[in-house]
Protein backbone atom coordinates (compact mmCIF):
# COMPACT_ATOMS: atom_id res chain seq x y z
CA UNK A 1 0.00 0.00 0.00
CA UNK A 2 1.88 2.64 -1.40
CA UNK A 3 0.32 6.10 0.91
CA UNK A 4 1.04 9.63 -0.02
CA UNK A 5 0.14 12.70 2.54
CA UNK A 6 -0.14 15.65 0.56
CA UNK A 7 0.66 18.85 2.79
CA UNK A 8 2.42 17.23 4.89
CA UNK A 9 4.08 19.92 6.77
CA UNK A 10 1.46 21.47 7.62
CA UNK A 11 -0.45 21.38 10.63
CA UNK A 12 -3.05 19.26 9.94
CA UNK A 13 -0.65 17.02 7.31
CA UNK A 14 1.59 16.43 10.72
CA UNK A 15 -1.71 15.13 12.78
CA UNK A 16 -2.55 13.00 10.19
CA UNK A 17 0.88 10.94 9.96
CA UNK A 18 0.26 10.70 13.86
CA UNK A 19 -3.17 9.12 13.30
CA UNK A 20 -1.50 6.84 10.63
CA UNK A 21 0.68 5.79 12.81
CA UNK A 22 -1.68 5.04 15.55
CA UNK A 23 -3.81 3.73 13.73
CA UNK A 24 -1.11 1.02 12.34
CA UNK A 25 -2.33 2.06 9.03
CA UNK A 26 -1.04 -0.44 6.23
CA UNK A 27 1.67 1.47 4.35
CA UNK A 28 4.67 -0.36 2.66
CA UNK A 29 6.04 2.91 0.92
CA UNK A 30 4.88 6.51 2.28
CA UNK A 31 5.34 9.50 0.28
CA UNK A 32 5.52 12.48 2.55
CA UNK A 33 4.29 15.93 -0.20
CA UNK A 34 4.54 19.40 -0.43
CA UNK A 35 5.11 22.49 -1.90
CA UNK A 36 8.04 23.02 -4.01
CA UNK A 37 9.54 25.55 -0.65
CA UNK A 38 9.43 22.46 1.41
CA UNK A 39 10.60 19.98 -0.76
CA UNK A 40 13.78 18.35 0.22
CA UNK A 41 13.27 19.47 4.29
CA UNK A 42 13.43 15.55 6.57
CA UNK A 43 10.98 14.28 8.33
CA UNK A 44 10.40 11.42 10.61
CA UNK A 45 7.70 8.78 10.52
CA UNK A 46 7.89 5.71 13.02
CA UNK A 47 11.72 5.99 13.26
CA UNK A 48 12.48 6.38 9.63
CA UNK A 49 13.65 9.84 7.82
CA UNK A 50 11.67 10.89 4.98
CA UNK A 51 12.56 13.65 2.60
CA UNK A 52 9.71 15.67 1.09
CA UNK A 53 9.00 15.37 -2.62
CA UNK A 54 6.84 17.70 -4.81
CA UNK A 55 4.10 17.39 -6.13
CA UNK A 56 4.84 16.06 -9.72
CA UNK A 57 7.18 13.58 -8.64
CA UNK A 58 4.20 11.84 -6.16
CA UNK A 59 2.09 11.98 -9.02
CA UNK A 60 5.03 9.98 -11.33
CA UNK A 61 4.99 7.33 -7.92
CA UNK A 62 1.21 6.56 -8.44
CA UNK A 63 0.24 5.83 -4.63
CA UNK A 64 -2.88 4.01 -4.20
CA UNK A 65 -4.03 6.47 -1.79
CA UNK A 66 -3.40 10.26 -1.41
CA UNK A 67 -4.56 12.05 1.35
CA UNK A 68 -4.66 15.68 0.63
CA UNK A 69 -4.42 18.74 3.49
CA UNK A 70 -2.68 21.21 1.59
CA UNK A 71 -5.49 24.06 0.58
CA UNK A 72 -8.36 24.49 -1.97
CA UNK A 73 -6.22 25.70 -4.95
CA UNK A 74 -3.59 22.99 -4.75
CA UNK A 75 -6.05 20.28 -4.57
CA UNK A 76 -8.41 21.37 -7.56
CA UNK A 77 -5.07 21.47 -9.57
CA UNK A 78 -3.64 18.18 -8.61
CA UNK A 79 -6.21 16.24 -6.90
CA UNK A 80 -7.47 14.96 -10.80
CA UNK A 81 -3.84 14.48 -11.78
CA UNK A 82 -3.41 11.71 -9.00
CA UNK A 83 -6.69 10.21 -10.02
CA UNK A 84 -5.48 10.08 -13.24
CA UNK A 85 -2.98 7.54 -12.75
CA UNK A 86 -5.40 5.56 -10.81
CA UNK A 87 -4.51 7.04 -7.17
CA UNK A 88 -7.86 7.31 -5.14
CA UNK A 89 -7.53 10.99 -3.81
CA UNK A 90 -9.01 11.62 0.13
CA UNK A 91 -9.36 15.48 0.13
CA UNK A 92 -9.38 17.39 3.66
CA UNK A 93 -10.30 21.07 1.43
CA UNK A 94 -13.62 22.59 0.91
CA UNK A 95 -12.62 21.94 -3.16
CA UNK A 96 -14.40 19.10 -3.79
CA UNK A 97 -16.88 18.68 -0.90
CA UNK A 98 -20.37 20.28 -3.39
CA UNK A 99 -19.31 18.84 -6.35
CA UNK A 100 -22.54 16.32 -7.30
CA UNK A 101 -20.13 13.68 -8.89
CA UNK A 102 -18.09 13.80 -5.65
CA UNK A 103 -19.02 11.83 -2.08
CA UNK A 104 -19.04 13.94 0.99
CA UNK A 105 -17.80 11.26 3.61
CA UNK A 106 -17.70 10.72 7.47
CA UNK A 107 -17.48 7.04 7.60
CA UNK A 108 -19.64 6.04 10.54
CA UNK A 109 -22.70 7.58 8.44
CA UNK A 110 -22.26 7.08 4.61
CA UNK A 111 -19.11 5.31 3.66
CA UNK A 112 -21.13 2.50 2.23
CA UNK A 113 -21.58 4.68 -0.51
CA UNK A 114 -17.87 4.71 -1.99
CA UNK A 115 -17.63 2.69 -4.92
CA UNK A 116 -14.25 2.02 -6.63
CA UNK A 117 -14.88 4.34 -9.74
CA UNK A 118 -14.42 7.26 -6.74
CA UNK A 119 -11.29 8.58 -7.32
CA UNK A 120 -11.94 11.49 -5.50
CA UNK A 121 -13.06 12.03 -1.74
CA UNK A 122 -14.12 14.79 -0.16
CA UNK A 123 -14.24 15.38 3.63
CA UNK A 124 -16.34 17.33 5.29
CA UNK A 125 -15.51 20.71 6.94
CA UNK A 126 -14.36 20.22 10.28
CA UNK A 127 -17.79 21.40 12.17
CA UNK A 128 -20.10 19.82 9.86
CA UNK A 129 -18.27 16.14 10.92
CA UNK A 130 -19.03 16.60 14.42
CA UNK A 131 -22.27 18.05 14.27
CA UNK A 132 -23.63 15.20 11.60
CA UNK A 133 -22.28 13.06 13.65
CA UNK A 134 -24.18 13.57 16.75
CA UNK A 135 -27.08 14.09 14.78
CA UNK A 136 -27.19 10.78 12.87
CA UNK A 137 -28.85 8.65 15.67
CA UNK A 138 -31.30 11.47 16.21
CA UNK A 139 -32.23 12.01 12.56
CA UNK A 140 -32.70 8.38 11.68
CA UNK A 141 -35.03 7.95 14.73
CA UNK A 142 -37.45 11.45 15.08
CA UNK A 143 -36.25 12.98 11.65
CA UNK A 144 -34.98 16.29 11.68
CA UNK A 145 -36.89 19.28 9.81
CA UNK A 146 -34.34 22.26 11.05
CA UNK A 147 -31.18 22.98 12.86
CA UNK A 148 -29.78 26.23 14.61
CA UNK A 149 -25.79 25.65 15.58
CA UNK A 150 -23.52 28.16 16.31
CA UNK A 151 -19.90 27.32 16.94
CA UNK A 152 -17.43 28.27 19.50
CA UNK A 153 -14.48 27.72 16.90
CA UNK A 154 -10.47 27.74 18.06
CA UNK A 155 -7.50 29.70 16.00
CA UNK A 156 -6.35 26.14 14.99
CA UNK A 157 -9.00 26.01 12.38
CA UNK A 158 -7.25 28.87 10.50
CA UNK A 159 -3.91 27.35 10.77
CA UNK A 160 -0.61 27.91 12.39
CA UNK A 161 -0.40 31.56 11.74
CA UNK A 162 -3.74 32.07 14.29
CA UNK A 163 -2.18 30.28 16.95
CA UNK A 164 0.56 31.96 16.61
CA UNK A 165 -0.94 35.50 16.80
CA UNK A 166 -3.19 33.78 19.68
CA UNK A 167 0.52 32.96 21.41
CA UNK A 168 1.98 36.43 20.96
CA UNK A 169 -0.89 37.63 22.34
CA UNK A 170 -0.77 36.01 25.71
CA UNK A 171 3.07 36.97 25.81
CA UNK A 172 2.69 40.57 25.28
CA UNK A 173 4.17 40.38 21.91
CA UNK A 174 3.46 42.25 18.61
CA UNK A 175 3.75 39.94 15.95
CA UNK A 176 2.04 38.85 12.68
CA UNK A 177 -1.69 38.77 12.25
CA UNK A 178 -3.96 35.94 10.78
CA UNK A 179 -7.22 37.98 11.84
CA UNK A 180 -8.23 41.43 11.37
CA UNK A 181 -8.50 42.07 15.35
CA UNK A 182 -7.13 40.65 18.47
CA UNK A 183 -8.84 37.27 19.30
CA UNK A 184 -7.18 36.96 23.03
CA UNK A 185 -9.68 37.90 25.44
CA UNK A 186 -11.95 38.28 22.38
CA UNK A 187 -14.78 36.57 20.08
CA UNK A 188 -15.07 36.83 15.92
CA UNK A 189 -17.87 36.15 14.29
CA UNK A 190 -15.99 35.91 11.72
CA UNK A 191 -15.02 31.99 10.14
CA UNK A 192 -13.61 32.32 6.59
CA UNK A 193 -15.07 35.09 4.39
CA UNK A 194 -18.49 37.18 4.24
CA UNK A 195 -20.70 36.23 1.05
CA UNK A 196 -23.39 38.25 -0.54
CA UNK A 197 -26.17 37.09 1.88
CA UNK A 198 -24.12 37.97 4.90
CA UNK A 199 -23.09 34.29 5.58
CA UNK A 200 -19.21 33.70 5.61
CA UNK A 201 -18.22 30.66 3.95
CA UNK A 202 -17.94 28.36 7.29
CA UNK A 203 -21.49 29.03 8.13
CA UNK A 204 -22.64 27.71 4.26
CA UNK A 205 -20.77 24.62 4.62
CA UNK A 206 -22.51 24.22 7.92
CA UNK A 207 -25.89 25.12 5.97
CA UNK A 208 -24.98 22.81 2.57
CA UNK A 209 -23.00 19.88 3.90
CA UNK A 210 -25.11 18.10 6.20
CA UNK A 211 -27.54 17.64 3.47
CA UNK A 212 -25.55 16.37 1.10
CA UNK A 213 -23.65 13.93 3.92
CA UNK A 214 -27.32 12.77 4.83
CA UNK A 215 -28.68 12.64 1.11
CA UNK A 216 -31.32 14.63 2.63
CA UNK A 217 -32.62 17.91 1.55
CA UNK A 218 -35.81 18.09 3.37
CA UNK A 219 -34.12 20.09 6.84
CA UNK A 220 -32.86 22.83 6.92
CA UNK A 221 -29.63 24.95 8.65
CA UNK A 222 -28.73 27.66 9.93
CA UNK A 223 -25.16 28.70 10.92
CA UNK A 224 -23.67 31.24 13.05
CA UNK A 225 -19.57 30.63 13.31
CA UNK A 226 -17.60 32.33 16.12
CA UNK A 227 -13.28 32.39 16.21
CA UNK A 228 -12.61 32.02 19.77
CA UNK A 229 -9.46 32.30 21.83
CA UNK A 230 -8.53 28.56 22.28
CA UNK A 231 -5.99 27.02 20.74
CA UNK A 232 -7.34 23.55 19.58
CA UNK A 233 -11.37 22.01 19.98
CA UNK A 234 -14.67 23.36 18.46
CA UNK A 235 -17.60 23.35 20.11
CA UNK A 236 -20.95 24.05 18.97
CA UNK A 237 -24.20 25.08 20.18
CA UNK A 238 -26.85 23.32 18.43
CA UNK A 239 -30.95 23.23 18.54
CA UNK A 240 -32.68 20.82 16.27
CA UNK A 241 -36.09 20.65 15.44
CA UNK A 242 -37.60 17.06 14.79
CA UNK A 243 -40.76 16.05 13.18
CA UNK A 244 -41.23 13.19 15.82
CA UNK A 245 -41.17 13.65 19.48
CA UNK A 246 -38.51 11.91 21.73
CA UNK A 247 -37.45 10.80 25.33
CA UNK A 248 -34.05 12.75 26.68
CA UNK A 249 -33.92 9.25 28.04
CA UNK A 250 -33.93 7.49 24.62
CA UNK A 251 -31.65 10.22 23.63
CA UNK A 252 -29.05 9.65 25.77
CA UNK A 253 -28.83 5.82 24.73
CA UNK A 254 -29.23 6.75 21.50
CA UNK A 255 -26.17 8.63 21.14
CA UNK A 256 -24.47 6.52 23.91
CA UNK A 257 -24.63 3.79 21.28
CA UNK A 258 -23.55 5.37 18.44
CA UNK A 259 -19.73 4.68 17.25
CA UNK A 260 -17.78 7.77 17.88
CA UNK A 261 -19.78 9.75 19.95
CA UNK A 262 -19.18 9.57 23.91
CA UNK A 263 -22.17 11.51 26.09
CA UNK A 264 -20.73 13.40 28.61
CA UNK A 265 -24.23 14.83 30.27
CA UNK A 266 -24.39 15.10 34.00
CA UNK A 267 -25.08 18.59 35.62
CA UNK A 268 -25.19 17.48 39.03
CA UNK A 269 -21.55 16.59 38.49
CA UNK A 270 -20.04 19.37 36.09
CA UNK A 271 -19.78 17.24 33.44
CA UNK A 272 -20.21 18.55 30.19
CA UNK A 273 -18.06 18.34 26.98
CA UNK A 274 -14.93 21.01 26.82
CA UNK A 275 -12.05 21.65 24.22
CA UNK A 276 -9.95 21.09 26.62
CA UNK A 277 -11.07 17.28 27.58
CA UNK A 278 -11.55 16.62 23.93
CA UNK A 279 -7.82 17.28 22.67
CA UNK A 280 -6.04 15.10 21.33
CA UNK A 281 -8.66 12.27 21.10
CA UNK A 282 -10.88 10.95 17.76
CA UNK A 283 -14.08 10.76 19.48
CA UNK A 284 -17.14 13.51 19.49
CA UNK A 285 -18.33 14.46 22.92
CA UNK A 286 -21.88 15.43 23.47
CA UNK A 287 -23.86 17.11 26.75
CA UNK A 288 -26.24 19.46 28.13
CA UNK A 289 -28.94 17.78 26.17
CA UNK A 290 -32.17 19.57 26.99
CA UNK A 291 -35.49 20.08 25.48
CA UNK A 292 -36.28 23.36 24.35
CA UNK A 293 -38.72 24.98 26.55
CA UNK A 294 -40.35 27.07 23.78
CA UNK A 295 -41.31 24.90 21.68
CA UNK A 296 -41.93 21.25 20.49
CA UNK A 297 -39.96 18.09 19.36
CA UNK A 298 -36.90 20.45 19.82
CA UNK A 299 -33.84 19.44 21.76
CA UNK A 300 -30.70 21.86 22.82
CA UNK A 301 -27.45 19.76 22.50
CA UNK A 302 -23.14 20.99 22.97
CA UNK A 303 -20.98 18.74 20.58
CA UNK A 304 -17.25 19.25 20.92
CA UNK A 305 -14.35 17.55 19.29
CA UNK A 306 -10.65 17.63 18.55
CA UNK A 307 -11.11 19.76 15.07
CA UNK A 308 -7.81 18.19 13.66
CA UNK A 309 -8.58 14.77 14.68
CA UNK A 310 -11.70 13.74 13.70
CA UNK A 311 -12.79 17.34 12.33
CA UNK A 312 -9.85 16.30 9.53
CA UNK A 313 -6.95 13.80 10.11
CA UNK A 314 -8.51 10.97 11.62
CA UNK A 315 -11.98 11.20 9.41
CA UNK A 316 -9.59 11.50 6.35
CA UNK A 317 -7.55 8.15 7.37
CA UNK A 318 -10.72 6.62 8.71
CA UNK A 319 -11.94 7.13 5.07
CA UNK A 320 -8.44 5.59 3.74
CA UNK A 321 -9.07 2.67 6.27
CA UNK A 322 -12.49 2.01 4.22
CA UNK A 323 -11.34 1.63 1.08
CA UNK A 324 -8.48 -0.66 2.28
CA UNK A 325 -10.75 -3.13 4.22
CA UNK A 326 -13.22 -3.09 1.39
CA UNK A 327 -10.68 -3.72 -1.20
CA UNK A 328 -11.48 -0.84 -3.37
CA UNK A 329 -7.71 0.88 -3.83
Amino acid sequence: MKVAVVGATGMVGEVMLKVLAERNFPITELLLVASERSVGKKMSFQGNEYTVIGLATAVEAKPDIAIFSAGGDTSLEWAPKFAEVGTTVVDNSSAWRMDPDKKLVVPEINANEITAQDKIIANPNCSTIQMVLALSPLHEKYKMKRVVVSTYQSVSGTGVKAVQQLENEIAGVDGEMAYPYPIGKNALPHCDVFLENGYTKEEMKLAREPQKIFNDRTFSVSATAVRIPTAGGHSESVNVEFENDFELSEVRSLLSSTPGVIVQDNPDTNTYPMPIYAHDKDEVFVGRLRRDETQPNTLNMWIVADNLRKGAATNAVQIAEYLVENKLV
